[in-house]
Formats: C-alpha cells, sequence, structure tokens
C-alpha cells in the first residue's frame, strides 16, 4: 500500500489545493506526492537545489500577503521532505 501524503514533497504545499489534483507520473496517473507545480509527466516541473525551492516558495507566500517572517517559518521543514532527503 502507497503511503497517503497531504503536502507536496518537493515544496510543502497542502496536495488538497493543488487546483489539478496533484502532479502527474510517466504513465499519466495522479501523483500522490507531489503537486501539479512541481512534477508533470514523471519529472520535476523545476531543477533547483533545495534552498532555491525555498527562496521561491518564500517568494510565493509573500506574494500572497504573507508577511516575511512567517513565509520563512512556513518554508523551514522543506528540506526534510521525500525529495530532498539524501
Amino acid at each position: 500500500m502507497e503511503k497517503e501524503y497531504k503536502y507536496c514533497q518537493s515544496c510543502s504545499m497542502p496536495l488538497n489545493k493543488d487546483p489539478q489534483g496533484g502532479g502527474t507520473n510517466a504513465d499519466g496517473t495522479k501523483s500522490n506526492k507531489y503537486c501539479s507545480l512541481c512534477y508533470q509527466n514523471g519529472k520535476f516541473t523545476r531543477d533547483c537545489t533545495v534552498k532555491e525551492m525555498q527562496d521561491f516558495v518564500k517568494g510565493k507566500l509573500k506574494e500572497m500577503g504573507i508577511p516575511g517572517f512567517l513565509a520563512g517559518f512556513m518554508t523551514k521543514g522543506i528540506p526534510k521532505l521525500e525529495r530532498w532527503k539524501q
């Protein structure tokens, strides 16, 4: 049985907030691990480091009106997500 994730394991977006309902695997099935912004057709949409992903997400949160200190706090856990584990 495959593990169910509540958050994208690349950017930490809540998967239930993904307008497309999740990314897609290479075979066209829905990914239960990654959002549609991070993962399409079995590949990551952004080739970046964990730091670059944190900065990108932090910027998006600020665009949504979330204060910088709160955006920073919300992106602190990104390095612990599946995509970034070594």
